[in-house]
């Protein structure tokens, strides 16, 4: 009932214009609501001429939808009227609660332990409202009613949502709902995409989150609407300090805002970074058909904007699109003899709209375009209304492939692009701004022609991981060690290098006779856990003496830079070479769950921060997109005649871990660095690795 209500109750209703309570009411009756309106205030008899009632059970029916106006102490009570005459929609204005700290935390809790109690969904509170103007339903005090449109419009923030309607309104920009969220308390986010993504009217998703409350859930729903509707989000809060108490170099690097950019990656959301870029999106998925693929044709009047659009198309890897001889041909027939018949397409400066509808007219019909471009600039001669008009019966008269203008200029534009909107056709200020906008549609398509997602699951020994889990949990110890480590990646299917701890220097000569050198130390303690930064690993040894002198080296300095650590000896492994070193790795998103990375191996992980991460569960070719999307990946497949490495092989070492860090959600980070990889028929190693556990 929040979106169609025959009646409304504004309990706080005032007869004072500038109040929140007046302004609400005034809203509702502005925008023209049908239904039957209730304004509740037991000091006034009449407001703006409609009959007051002093409480919810004086109206003597049920509410639709009741709307919360009053000081946040009150609307426990009012809560309680809602229960007993059996309204099951509310919106909660009011501010006051957990936004203002512990106090109103409590007060909200009390809030949503009625509405539970009795089946009543609440919107809010701590927010602006709900406004729906196919059903004249303006329950907010955000401004006037909007057009209607197909953008079905969430927010977290009320004051951003007001400047949001009035951009939206200013530029003639229609909406299906506009819902504002406030403390989600009990309707959240993913709540009203899921409502928006069943509602046939609502064509675009689109919203401001500063958080998301069930990870999970959100990610499994927003996957499967995107399927059918494109989700727009713009997302805040995601900078800063999400990774200072993590220990792994994975850890270290997946923030939160890492996190949200694989959530929005896996799920197909569009990641919008200002109102303007949303609303670039939004009009274009609103009213335009998806591209079939990346072939743009642009049309113009001048050669600078068409330059201009041409350097974007290619700076965002879209395709020029190469048109037919019998395109070609048309257009020379009837363009004067200057005019450029490929594309991009210049009919000249002096060109009137006839020109332009003829043009048009001929390259829509081209099988190599999927899309349109149409650019002007107000000459002397330009008929502006007169050709956006022909641009608008060129959309409507065949709706398969996309139209995009950019009508360059100010007052002599004004008219055209006003006739622009009112057709559907998004109008951008700039060339640049409507590539970028055909780029995300062609993102868009390219997302929902995936392949189906099959997690391959491997042959592995989970009760040998079990013992070692419930044995350090038991212990209370949060990190496992290097060798513990190894063996649950060996039960798991990676290969290590042998390997044994010395606690004397005789003993460490004696192991690495028997590994063959050369030979690889590694200090051991379970309290230095970047052992390089305390001269704790030493490589490339390459006799007994090189091995005792480290051996005592290491047992002398170490001691007397970390004095508190317990250092149980040195563990001698052979060296593995021959291959270039990469990074797998893990960190647990508290909302999410894991996180996989990957990246360049070795010290410099952290420096050159040349790094993809994505959500586990991993597909083999999500596994293989996290190698392409780092700049290791030109170094891995081989250039300048080096051979490359085994890509699948590293692929299925993420795959694997990914099946590792599914199934035992305890795992926190891991760290497999350096992972040596080369050629096909190269057994990957996993030389080094550490994790950290916890109780779920």
């Amino acid at each position: 009932m929040f979106f169609n209500p025959a009646s409304v109750a504004i309990v706080g209703a005032s007869q004072t214009a500038g109040k929140v309570g007046y302004e609400l009411l005034a809203n509702m009756i502005a925008a023209g609501y049908k239904g039957k309106l209730f304004p509740v205030n037991n000091k006034a008899a009449t407001i703006e001429g409609l009959k007051c009632y002093p409480d919810l059970e004086s109206i003597g029916q049920v509410p639709d939808l009741v709307v919360i106006i009053l000081p946040a102490h009150i609307v426990p009570s009012i809560m309680e009227q809602c229960a007993k005459t059996g309204t099951k929609s509310v919106i909660i204005i009011s501010a006051g609660f957990k936004e203002v700290g512990e106090a109103g935390r409590k007060l909200e809790q009390r809030v949503i332990k009625i509405a539970r109690q009795a089946g009543i969904r609440v919107i809010g509170p701590n927010c602006l409202g709900v406004i729906v103007p196919a059903n004249h339903v303006n329950a907010s005090f955000g401004g006037d009613l909007p057009h209607k449109g197909g953008i079905g419009y969430l927010s977290q923030s009320g004051a951003l949502l007001a400047a949001i309607l009035d951009t939206a309104n200013s530029n003639g920009i229609g909406f299906s709902k506009l819902v504002s969220i406030g403390n989600k308390a009990d309707v959240d986010e993913l709540d009203l995409i899921k409502a928006f993504g069943e509602d046939p009217e609502t064509t675009v998703i689109a919203g401001y989150l500063e958080s998301i409350a069930n990870g999970n859930d959100f990610v499994r729903e927003a996957e499967k609407i995107s399927n059918d509707k494109p989700i727009l989000l713009m997302k805040s809060g995601g900078t800063g300090a999400g990774a200072q108490a993590a220990s792994s170099h994975t850890g270290s690097l997946a923030g939160s805002e890492t996190a949200y950019e694989a959530v929005f990656e896996r799920a197909g959301i569009i990641r919008c970074f200002s109102i303007k870029r949303q609303f670039d999106f939004a009009q274009a998925f609103a009213n335009q058909p998806l591209p079939a693929s990346n072939r743009v044709a642009v049309i113009t009047n001048a050669g600078g904007p068409g330059i201009i659009a041409a350097d974007a198309i290619e700076r965002h890897g879209l395709e020029f699109a190469t048109l037919t001889d019998e395109t070609v041909k048309k257009l020379t027939e009837t363009l004067p003899p200057a005019a450029n018949v490929h594309n991009p397409i210049d009919v000249l400066g002096d060109a009137l709209a006839d020109k332009y509808e003829f043009a048009i007219d001929v390259v829509r019909n081209d099988p190599n375009v999927d899309a349109i471009l149409v650019l002007l600039t107000p000459q002397a001669m330009t008929e502006s209304t007169a050709t956006a008009e022909a641009v608008a019966r060129a959309s409507n008269e065949k709706g398969d492939k996309p139209f995009f203008a950019s009508f360059l200029g100010a007052d002599k534009v004004v008219e055209a692009i006003r006739v622009l909107r009112d057709n559907g056709i998004p109008q951008y200020d700039s060339p640049e701004s409507a590539v970028l906008t055909i780029k995300m549609m062609v993102n868009y398509v390219k997302w929902r022609k995936r392949p189906k997602r099959v997690v391959k699951l491997f042959a592995v020994n989970r009760r040998k991981v079990e013992m070692i889990v419930e044995k350090r949990l038991r212990q209370g110890i949060r990190e496992i060690g290097e060798t513990e480590s190894k063996e649950i990646l060996e039960a798991y299917g990676f290969v290590t290098p042998k390997g044994s701890v010395a606690t004397t220097a005789d003993q460490a000569a004696g192991i690495a006779q028997q590994l063959g050198f050369p030979v690889v130390m590694k200090i051991w303690s379970p309290d230095i856990l970047h052992k390089s930064d305390v001269g704790g690993v030493r490589v490339g040894l390459k006799n007994a003496r090189d091995v005792m002198d480290a051996f005592d080296l290491m047992m002398y300095r170490i001691p007397k830079k970390m004095p508190e650590a317990n250092i149980l000896g040195v563990l001698v492994q052979e060296m593995c070479g021959g291959g270039k070193e990469v990074i797998l790795g893990m960190n647990r998103d508290p909302h999410f769950g894991p996180l996989m990375m990957f990246g360049m191996g070795g010290t410099m992980v952290e420096v050159l921060k040349d790094v993809s991460f994505y959500l586990a569960p991993l597909t083999a070719e999500e596994a293989r997109q996290m190698l392409v999307n780092t700049k290791t990946y030109k170094m891995l497949v081989g250039t300048r005649g080096e051979k490359g490495v085994d890509i699948d092989a590293v692929a299925e070492g993420l795959q694997r871990l990914s099946q590792l860090v599914t199934e035992f959600p305890q795992i926190q980070e891991l760290d497999i660095n350096p992972f040596i990889v080369g050629p096909a028929g190269m057994t990957p190693i996993a030389v080094d690795a550490r994790m950290s556990v916890e109780e779920i």
